[in-house]
């Protein structure tokens, strides 16, 4: 019977979903976390009857056909790039981005990773790293004797050195955008890299020409809504569950034809 595997792409594609929903939840509060959706589309027809074919000798038109739908499939997982909360946090190497357009990290390999997530540090070289201990782009290095360390809306870091009366500026850090950035690739660790579907990186200046700021002392939050995500929690769940019971009543059905040409 056709509405067991029916049914059966329709508990697996709301496994999915679930899987999906997981991961948004799980991360509530990671840094930068953009959240995803699950997309789905219907699978090709079976076309019992035609719509438009003619239904009898006086060629008269049929108005609507018979056509029995095969399921449903994963089309894809899109990604919500909207902006997410700030929360302050008082560190002066924390920086939040308002808008668009991401940090550009330097990886080991000599390729560059981006990310939203401006929780940045300085390692024994003095310069502003990542988590993981890759560099910010274009590299700033603070010199160890360095105080009141400050970063303005368009990324210009400047400090304090001792002897002067007037900040010192090391350098700026820079902003990239792309065309489509629900195109990159996510890789973990609350990165991404460039894609031929998100377009060639566009690097430039925070808070000029359609890039977002920068703040200092902030973060971004994840843009996931807690409420949102338990209401499709349970809307899959409901849908999981319906499916199932098809599967069964399909069962039954099947049972009860095969008893009566027994």
């Amino acid at each position: 019977m056709q509405a067991l595997h029916t049914a059966a792409t329709g508990m697996a594609a709301q496994e999915l979903n679930v899987q999906v929903i997981s991961n948004n939840i799980a991360n509530l509060r990671t840094t930068g976390f953009k959240k995803q959706t699950a997309a789905f589309q219907d699978l090709i027809y079976e076309h019992v009857r035609r719509v438009g074919a003619q239904a009898s000798d006086q060629g008269t038109i049929l108005p609507v056909g018979v056509d029995i739908g095969g399921g449903v499939k994963t089309v894809g997982t899109p990604r919500s790039m909207t902006q997410g909360t700030l929360s302050q946090t008082g560190n002066d190497l924390d920086l939040a981005m308002s808008g668009e357009g991401f940090f550009k990290i330097l990886m080991p390999d000599g390729t560059f990773q981006y990310t939203r997530d401006g929780t940045f540090q300085m390692d024994n070289q003095g310069r502003v790293v990542t988590a993981q201990g890759n560099p910010v782009q274009p590299t700033i290095t603070i010199p160890n004797n360095a105080s009141g360390i400050t970063v303005n809306e368009q990324g210009q870091v400047s400090v304090t050195l001792p002897g002067s009366s007037s900040n010192t500026i090391l350098g700026q850090i820079g902003v990239t955008r792309f065309i489509n950035k629900a195109g990159l690739q996510p890789v973990g660790s609350n990165q991404f890299t460039e894609t031929t579907s998100s377009g060639a990186p566009q690097d430039g200046t925070a808070n000029s020409e359609g890039y977002g700021k920068i703040t200092q002392g902030s973060l971004e939050q994840a843009n996931v809504d807690v409420v949102s995500e338990m209401s499709d929690l349970i809307a899959a769940q409901r849908a999981y569950e319906m499916n199932a019971k098809v599967i069964s009543a399909a069962d039954q059905m099947m049972q009860s034809t095969t008893a009566l040409f027994r």
